[in-house]
């Protein structure tokens, strides 16, 4: 399979929906390991459970940054 048929078997998103995704992969990136675990300290959840949950949203929004790229919803 030559990789133009690749690129048609692709499903289309739209516009807001690809921002959309974008939006939620860089909130888990930058938010998930800064504001989650100060709002947990606040809360007095425990210092490590709570980076714990930052490192675990942060890889997350590695990862779907990764699908994005791969699945070409990012594109230049």
């Amino acid at each position: 399979m030559t990789e133009n048929e690749q690129e048609i078997n692709l499903p289309s998103y739209s516009k807001f929906s690809r921002i959309a995704m974008v939006i939620v992969s860089m909130l888990l990136i930058f938010g998930g390991p800064t504001y989650v675990p100060y709002a947990m300290s606040k809360l007095n959840v425990g210092g490590y459970a709570s980076a714990i949950v930052g490192a675990v949203l942060f890889i997350i929004g590695l990862v779907f940054m990764l699908f994005l790229v791969k699945k070409k919803v990012i594109t230049e």
